[in-house]
């Protein structure tokens, strides 16, 4: 994953645009534009998370980098981010 969309996800918890962890992206999901989830997500929790989103129709995009880049960047090891804000996704996701 490029640093410009890790930097972007900096930006985006500063904005609080960012919703972290299985429980809370769930409860949240009908705000979010989009959930990225870390390429080392289990595989049982990547299928529950792709299910939530199918159902409210949101868009879900693995990203290149794992849930310790996730921690470096917004100082917690989540591997599920929903992203509050669509112009914020688009910029990571591009």
């Amino acid at each position: 994953m490029n640093s410009n969309a890790l930097n972007t996800l900096g930006l985006c918890k500063k904005a609080g645009k960012l919703v972290t962890g299985f429980d809370a992206v769930v409860a949240d999901i009908r705000n979010a534009a989009g959930v990225l989830v870390t390429s080392d997500l289990s595989e049982k929790t990547r299928k529950e998370i792709t299910f939530h989103c199918d159902k409210h129709n949101r868009k879900l995009v693995e990203l290149d980098c794992t849930m310790t880049d996730i921690q470096n960047v917004l100082n917690k090891k989540t591997g599920i981010i929903a992203v509050l804000d669509k112009g914020f996704f688009e910029s990571i996701t591009k």
